[in-house]
């Protein structure tokens, strides 16, 4: 299963940082969070990645092209007149990735509608390339296949000011409101997973899918939440970054799933 990566926003909130370079590249120990956030999906066996990219985009594309000679033991042998490399050793994930420039102003649903002809007609994952969660995504798709809705999206209950759910007791999102006062609702923190029936639910470019797809979804009950208890933190601001890297470099990162 495929799963996208939202990386093309200007990331306004954290300028400070992302003047130099996208958001979802800035790093966590060393590390683009992107590149925590895929290795917790590789944890669970997931390893193809989609990357809507935008904002500098380049950047992505030449971090991801530079992957695999940095994380290689090699020798470079010019003795023959020529730049032969060998590979002794290498220690890169097993990742297929596909970065697609998705537009420098196009909105989250709009980039999710761009890369559909990468995605085919299979079911998929998204999350944003901003937060790290120590979620069970087996579990994830596991509830999402069992309930057989279009949609279901991953509800913690935090005191932020993200989208806002309505859950019912059936687990049944009841309605879904974008930013607005602090209250301790629940919150869609990514995590997603679609069928793909649900691209039809985004007109373009400027659909944000935190609006109108998945308010339509809701009118139709076909938006289903995985209320999940543990560990998310986004990266919206300077101090929010510092905690994140605090924490790994303190060995106390929930959401480092995986072995080293």
């Amino acid at each position: 299963m495929k799963v996208i990566l939202l990386a093309g926003g200007f990331g306004t909130r954290i300028s400070e940082e992302s003047v130099y370079k996208p958001k979802p590249m800035l790093e966590i120990g060393g590390k683009p969070i992107l590149w925590h956030i895929m290795k917790c999906y590789s944890h669970y066996g997931f390893n193809d990645f989609i990357i809507c990219a935008g904002y500098k985009q380049h950047m992505i594309k030449e971090w991801f092209a530079d992957y695999f000679l940095h994380n290689s033991d090699i020798t470079f042998d010019f003795t023959h007149g020529r730049n032969d490399m060998v590979v002794h050793n290498q220690h890169c994930e097993p990742w297929k990735v596909t970065v697609v420039d998705t537009g420098l102003n196009t909105m989250t649903g709009g980039r999710i509608k761009r890369v559909q002809p990468y995605v085919g007609n299979e079911p998929f994952m998204v999350t944003y390339g901003d937060g790290v969660c120590d979620v069970n995504i087996q579990e994830l798709l596991k509830f999402h296949q069992a309930h057989g809705k279009l949609a279901t999206l991953t509800a913690v209950t935090l005191e932020q000011t993200k989208g806002v759910l309505d859950i019912g007791g059936d687990n049944a999102v009841k309605s879904f409101r974008e930013k607005s006062h602090s209250d301790g609702a629940p919150i869609n923190a990514g995590y997603m997973v679609f069928q793909p029936e649900f691209f039809d639910y985004i007109d373009g470019d400027a659909t944000v899918l935190e609006r109108e797809p998945l308010e339509r979804l809701v009118a139709k009950g076909q938006l289903m939440s995985y209320v999940y208890k543990g560990f998310w933190q986004c990266m919206d601001t300077k101090r929010e970054m510092d905690l994140l890297d605090n924490m790994l470099q303190q060995g106390k990162a929930p959401w480092k799933v995986w072995q080293d």
